[in-house]
């Protein structure tokens, strides 16, 4: 590092236009020569208290620090990662089980309209047989209402007939024959 630096400085020393100027350049009238002079001053006391090794040594600390904060990006890019896919997991889990309790939630509507449709069907059959016997039932009564009737007039119509062509002997005979029946039936 010194050698480069002396190397720099000879280099700067034989290229300054002072030399191409007229008169002595080794004179403190030579204002490039006093520039010269300061110059070198200068970088002898950078060189004395180790100026550019300091230099050296925050660069490569300040090289340290950002290769730090590199890696620490990086673990926090994997951790972001591996949060991500997680999520993503996640995601996709809640979605199947979304779907699943859809589907489970038709195939519930389905079994329930199934039965609805059954009970219902249920319901009118016992409706039309309970209507079926009320019409038994009415049908049965007007034809009891109807035989009931006929007989009324049936006997109705006997009576007068009986009553027309029936003497008191015929009568009484009648009435002895229905109290022997009687007497014999239940005896």
């Amino acid at each position: 590092m010194k050698a480069m630096t002396a190397a720099i400085a000879t280099l700067t020393l034989v290229a300054t236009p002072a030399f191409a100027a007229p008169g002595p350049f080794f004179s403190l009238a030579n204002t490039d020569f006093i520039v010269l002079i300061g110059f070198l001053v200068f970088i002898g006391i950078l060189l004395y208290f180790k100026v550019p090794g300091k230099v050296a040594e925050m660069l490569d600390a300040r090289a340290n620090s950002i290769r730090a904060d590199l890696n620490e990006a990086k673990a926090l890019r994997e951790e972001a990662q591996t949060l991500l896919a997680s999520f993503e997991r996640q995601q996709k889990e809640v979605k199947v089980q979304a779907k699943r309790i859809v589907e489970n939630a038709k195939d519930e509507a389905n079994r329930a309209a199934a039965q609805a449709k059954e009970d219902i069907a249920t319901s009118v059959a016992r409706r039309l047989a309970a209507a079926e016997e009320q019409i038994e039932t009415a049908k049965s009564a007007a034809i009891k209402e109807v035989r009931d009737q006929a007989v009324l007039v049936a006997v109705a119509a006997a009576r007068e007939v009986i009553a027309n062509q029936m003497t008191a002997e015929d009568g009484n005979a009648l009435i002895d024959d229905a109290i022997s029946q009687v007497g014999a039936k239940l005896h």
